[in-house]
């Protein structure tokens, strides 16, 4: 059994957040692979079901971001699992939006929701690092992460997150870089012969040059004839 926790904060309030994109991702799994209903349990919501071989369940703590770390230790010790058998969907302002990384432990870059499982269940952990990009100022950066995704991020958003579905039981299964493949299909998609073909179809041709008047007289031409 295995445990995908999604982070993010709890309520209405904060449903759009790019801090919630853990949640965003595990809400789709959930949906997409026929889980059973959320329930209340673990100072979180929790969600069972299959992906591929393997059983797991869904984890969004409720504890507030930095206090992630409660639920998450909760959960891991009432089914005697440890922490390799956690795999965390967090934000990651290092990656520019749309990217997808995964990690097995390291540090926790300051990042709050990682800080508290850390300090609950070791940095021995799998994170799933979900790129929001970076405000470009580290002042910044609360407002931002706190902040709903704009109209313009909702198709790169939805491309990630159904990659995420896709590669789901290839990442239960232990295939992280057949996880992180599924993903690219969706958010790079590779470009067909046929697709570039029509791309040069569309191109505009330039206009042909108009050539230039012949001004010569009749008996220049006839000795031009000749040279």
């Amino acid at each position: 059994m295995q445990i995908f926790v999604g982070l993010g904060n709890p309520g209405k309030k904060y449903q759009g957040n790019r801090h919630n994109i853990g949640f965003m991702a595990l809400d789709r799994i959930a949906e997409d692979h026929g889980f059973g209903p959320w329930k209340s349990k673990f100072q979180g919501q929790i969600a069972e079901g299959r992906l591929g071989r393997e059983k797991v369940l869904l984890l969004k703590p409720e504890t507030f971001m930095n206090l992630s770390g409660q639920s998450v230790g909760e959960a891991m010790r009432f089914y005697k699992l440890t922490s390799q058998d956690v795999t965390v969907f967090h934000d990651e302002l290092d990656l520019a939006p749309g990217k997808c990384r995964v990690k097995m432990g390291g540090g926790h870059a300051g990042h709050n929701g990682l800080r508290s499982i850390h300090s609950h269940i070791t940095e021995a952990y799998q994170r799933i690092r979900l790129g929001i990009g970076h405000p470009g100022r580290k002042d910044l950066v609360s407002a931002y992460v706190l902040h709903d995704f704009g109209k313009a991020d909702e198709v790169w958003l939805d491309d990630l997150l159904r990659g995420i579905c896709d590669g789901a039981p290839a990442l239960a299964e232990g295939e992280a870089a057949k996880f992180q493949n599924a993903v690219a299909l969706r958010t790079n998609p590779p470009r067909s012969s046929k697709s570039a073909k029509a791309d040069s179809a569309t191109k505009p041709t330039e206009p042909a040059k108009p050539e230039a008047p012949d001004n010569r007289s009749p008996l220049q031409k006839l000795a031009d004839k000749f040279k």
